[in-house]
């Protein structure tokens, strides 16, 4: 995006979309998706189309530096899946739900920007698989958070695998097979968040968090998430090649010029996106 057009984006200043179980608000460099789908934003088909359109929509802006997910102003996060919709679902359960579901986290998971979960209430089942697929997590102290599909004798598909990678497998089976769930300092030592913040002050958290990351550079940030999910999905000797590649694309972009010069000015780097 050039200089232009970034100035046109930033004069915007301030963009609301609301689509129903899902809303769009983009302030600046930030972007936030709220989830409203009632009191504990249950995951529906309607709402995964919504929050799939709005992961669509960020996905080629390269002015937004950082994504914040939260649950709005539900009492949960996100508390998993509608069950009432399990009633039909049998040998074309793929068809209407897994492999839709499992197409949108991925999507999430791949959006180029720095993301961050603010879980301003509890995150359980299909909403923890949400929260998962952001880079980072921001709980509040007494929401629990977990994958507690075995009392239903269910399985989080994705989350299993998500969550294994994050904690590693002995923790992940005892998740899963027991269905426990977590809360505070306890999800913290564990590695399932980030950051813990006061009741009802998640999002503040987030927020607080990605003001940080927008200063920093936007290409150096989208290209580090690139490194670190090379690191778990690629052979290390592919992964080091890929990182030698994206260093020099950090020595080709003017923002690295751009940071040196403020560090010798001793200023705050204006960093452009190129």
């Amino acid at each position: 995006m050039d200089e232009k057009a970034q100035t046109n984006s930033r004069a915007q200043a301030l963009i609301d979309r609301a689509t129903g179980s899902v809303d769009l608000h983009i302030e600046g460099m930030v972007a936030e998706i709220a989830l409203s789908n009632g009191a504990m934003n249950l995951v529906t088909r309607p709402m995964l189309r919504q929050l799939n359109r709005a992961i669509s929509e960020l996905a080629g802006r390269e002015d937004i530096r950082c994504v914040i997910l939260h649950g709005g102003t539900a009492k949960a996060f996100c508390a998993g899946s509608d069950i009432k919709e399990f009633d039909d679902l049998r040998q074309d359960a793929s068809e209407y739900k897994i492999l839709f579901e499992d197409m949108v986290i991925r999507n999430l998971a791949r959006l180029p920007m720095p993301t961050i979960a603010a879980l301003n209430g509890h995150a359980l089942g299909g909403g923890f698989e949400i929260a998962l697929a952001c880079d980072l997590r921001i709980l509040q102290r007494n929401a629990k958070v977990g994958l507690p599909e075995s009392h239903l004798g269910g399985l989080a598909g994705n989350g299993a695998v998500r969550i294994t990678r994050l904690i590693g497998p002995s923790r992940a089976k005892e998740l899963l097979y027991t269905g426990m769930t977590l809360e505070g300092e306890q999800a913290l030592d564990w590695g399932l968040v980030n950051r813990l913040t006061d009741e009802g002050q998640a999002l503040a958290g987030a927020r607080e968090l990605a003001a940080t990351i927008i200063q920093r550079g936007p290409i150096s940030n989208r290209l580090a998430k690139t490194l670190v999910d090379a690191a778990q999905d690629m052979a290390i000797d592919a992964a080091l090649s890929l990182s030698t590649t994206i260093q020099q694309q950090i020595f080709d972009s003017d923002d690295l010029h751009r940071g040196v010069e403020a560090f010798f000015a001793k200023r705050p780097a204006d960093f452009k996106g190129r």
